[in-house]
């Protein structure tokens, strides 16, 4: 059996040791074979799942970037009143980062509280068909970790358009419409 497989193994390979090739015990491990293969496997699966949530990830910040540009745009004339009232330039960039950092914070908790919800019936529907129990679970710390990720891209992809709506001229500002 599985538990005494290695023992097998290491006393055959001592067996070995010293004697003629034609006198050694020549063995398959199958099991050890499988395992292997098995693990090569679920290693180049989790690089594919890796390189999607990647490219997710990339993509996600893209759009963030966009809607906050979009956003800089639709409140042009809201920046030139700030300006004109003496807000500064790092007081605008704050508006914009403000509005980011909410935007990660609420979709990261969205995003956990999901995870959460959807944690018991994955289990239950595993269970039903592999008799697997608690494979779907939900660390808080790696939720944690998830929700930060989550603030920490859109800050990022919101840095760039709170620059920009740093840098528009007051006056240029309130003129638009």
């Amino acid at each position: 059996d599985f538990q005494y497989k290695d023992e097998v193994l290491k006393y055959l390979d001592a067996w070995n040791q010293g004697l003629p090739t034609e006198s050694r015990v020549i063995y398959t491990d199958l099991a050890g074979t499988i395992t292997d293969l098995s693990g090569d496997i679920m290693h180049a699966i989790t690089i594919v799942l890796i390189a999607f949530a990647a490219t997710s990830l990339v993509v996600s910040l893209i759009m963030i970037g966009i809607i906050t540009y979009v956003s800089v745009l639709e409140r042009t004339k809201e920046i030139g009143v700030l300006r004109a009232l003496g807000a500064r330039k790092k007081d605008i960039t704050r508006v914009f980062n403000a509005e980011t950092f909410l935007i990660g914070a609420v979709s990261g908790l969205l995003g956990i509280l999901i995870a959460a919800l959807l944690t018991g019936p994955v289990n239950r529907l595993l269970y039903r068909l592999t008799d697997l129990q608690d494979v779907a679970q939900l660390h808080p710390l790696h939720a944690a970790v998830l929700i930060l990720i989550s603030m920490a891209l859109t800050m990022l992809g919101g840095l760039l358009p709170a620059r920009m709506a740093a840098n528009k001229d007051p006056v240029a500002a309130l003129r638009s419409e």
